[in-house]
């Protein structure tokens, strides 16, 4: 289990909506510098972005770096494919689990760890319908009795 400690960049929300989220990997990620100072300003988003296990290594696609605005020729592409830097016993346990039908790799956070950025992947199922309809119940309910909680207490 990955425990995140750092400076938080980018959270993938939408990702606990959709998804039962199995188990959680820190991971971390190949950049270049300009990337890193863009990372430090906070210009990243998660929300479209999937992993892919080719080859025996981990990609993670879709994740937008916004160019660093002072860099000029040494900025990169955006939405590059970029490395994710996992052993390759936790590669080859992810790969067994994505075999099965409906587990998915989905990133969930990047944050840094002390100097270094950090990626948190999930292996995740997806929701039904009802599923999603359960959990905003559940959280409406848990609302409700927490502003019961403060009235009474108040009173």
């Amino acid at each position: 289990m990955a425990k995140s400690n750092g400076k938080m960049i980018a959270n993938n929300k939408k990702a606990y909506h959709d998804y039962f989220i199995l188990d959680t990997y820190e991971t971390g990620i190949a950049l270049h510098g300009t990337e890193v100072k863009s990372l430090r300003m906070g210009k990243c988003s998660i929300k479209e972005s999937f992993i892919r296990i080719e080859d025996g290594e981990v990609y993670i696609y879709g994740m937008h770096i916004s160019p660093y605005e002072k860099g000029n020729i040494f900025n990169k592409d955006p939405l590059r494919v970029r490395k994710l830097l996992l052993h390759k016993a936790e590669i080859n346990k992810m790969l067994g689990k994505t075999k099965e039908k409906g587990i998915a790799v989905i990133p969930l956070k990047v944050y840094f760890k002390g100097s270094l950025v950090k990626v948190e992947i999930g292996l995740a199922k997806g929701k039904k319908l009802y599923d999603k309809r359960q959990d905003i119940a559940k959280k409406d309910r848990q609302r409700e009795a927490q502003r019961d909680f403060k009235v009474r207490n108040l009173g």
